[in-house]
């Protein structure tokens, strides 16, 4: 257990905004069921085990914006870094229809192993990061698949998501996206912002930081091409809505 759970890039940049990526790995370290959560590999390549496309752009965004990005570097299937510690989904036994084998007799015990060396890590870089200095502003990137398993086809190319407790920069941000003819957005979807103890309840809400979450669906950033391109594109509305509130 001595690999880092996570990546930072660009730590020393000077930019106000901290992007982060909670999703960005499918990766299952070799002490969690000897990395094999018992599932097939292509589902281990759906957005059940990481956010498709995220930690790219979130990368590129990073770079358009000239600050520092944090990557996880597990998957969401082995622990949820967006979920409080006490959520009942922290370690998921049935996802989009699959069964995680390696999880269904994950007791107390084992969720407080993967805690120790995985989620909390994680988290301890996220908090130092977002206070390196007093204005931090909070963009968090994840992606959604277009269709999940019997529900209807999602039509956004674009979620901005919020919580009701401050969405000051998410509607900043809502109000620039209109003005984007060939973007279809969609405000707090395609699910709610507002989830007491994930990563921007964590860091942003309970410090007063101006935070947003940026959702792209997942078919729109599946090359780095693609993924370079929605950065600079989103960098610009991003600091201009930051400069709004």
């Amino acid at each position: 257990m001595t690999e880092l759970p996570y990546q930072i890039i660009g730590e020393n940049r000077p930019g106000r905004w901290l992007v982060t990526c909670d999703h960005a790995s499918n990766r299952v370290p070799d002490w969690v069921a000897g990395g094999d959560l018992g599932i097939a590999p292509e589902d281990m390549a759906r957005h059940i085990a990481y956010d498709i496309g995220a930690a790219g752009l979130a990368a590129a965004l990073a770079g358009e914006l000239d600050c520092p990005c944090l990557l996880s570097d597990f998957s969401r299937l082995v622990i949820d870094p967006n979920r409080g510690e006490g959520d009942p989904t922290l370690v998921m036994k049935l996802y989009d229809g699959t069964i995680i084998p390696a999880n269904r007799h994950a007791g107390a015990a084992e969720t407080d192993r993967r805690l120790e060396a995985l989620y909390r890590p994680y988290h301890a870089a996220y908090a130092r990061l977002a206070a390196r200095r007093p204005d931090t502003v909070i963009v968090a990137i994840h992606s959604f698949t277009p269709c999940l398993k019997g529900r209807a086809p999602r039509p956004w190319h674009v979620g901005v998501l919020y919580s009701h407790l401050d969405d000051r920069l998410s509607r900043a941000v809502l109000r620039l996206l209109a003005g984007e003819a060939d973007i279809c957005t969609g405000d707090n979807e395609p699910y709610s912002g507002h989830l007491p103890g994930d990563a921007i309840d964590r860091h942003a809400l309970q410090h007063g930081r101006h935070n947003t979450l940026i959702e792209v669906r997942n078919d729109l950033i599946a090359t780095p091409a693609a993924q370079a391109a929605w950065a600079a594109r989103l960098a610009p509305i991003v600091a201009a809505a930051t400069a709004a509130v």
